[in-house]
């Protein structure tokens, strides 16, 4: 069944989509066009009520570029939570992370990618 997120949803995530931080930006430029590893990356996609900076729903990947506005974010817990629930892997990266080490970051993600079954 295809999941229909309320139109405000869709309204902040055009708008992100619009206007990435930096960091996420970066990250765009790798997991665009089937980049990594072949895997189709979608960003800031309305799910369950929240918008995910990436994912990959083929290989049920979630990967989040975060500031320091997450550190120990217990509403961040929460959802990772309900999406592992769902069969979802969550990988976060810190913005500055993402920026002075992509290639290390790239890395990380493709072997995560690895460990799907897809």
């Amino acid at each position: 069944m295809r999941h229909h997120p309320p139109p405000v949803h869709r309204r902040y995530a055009r708008h992100m989509r619009g206007d990435p931080t930096d960091a996420e930006a970066v990250l765009w430029q790798a997991l665009s066009a089937r980049k990594l590893e072949g895997f189709k990356f979608r960003r800031q996609v309305p799910l369950k009520g929240f918008i995910l900076d990436f994912v990959c729903f083929e290989a049920r990947l979630i990967v989040e570029v975060d500031g320091w506005q997450h550190a120990d974010n217990h509403r961040d817990r929460l959802r990772d939570t309900a999406f592992h629930e769902d069969g979802f892997r969550v990988q976060r990266f810190w913005n500055d992370e993402v920026i002075e080490n992509s290639v290390l970051v790239c890395a990380a993600i493709r072997a995560e990618l690895r460990n799907t079954g897809a």
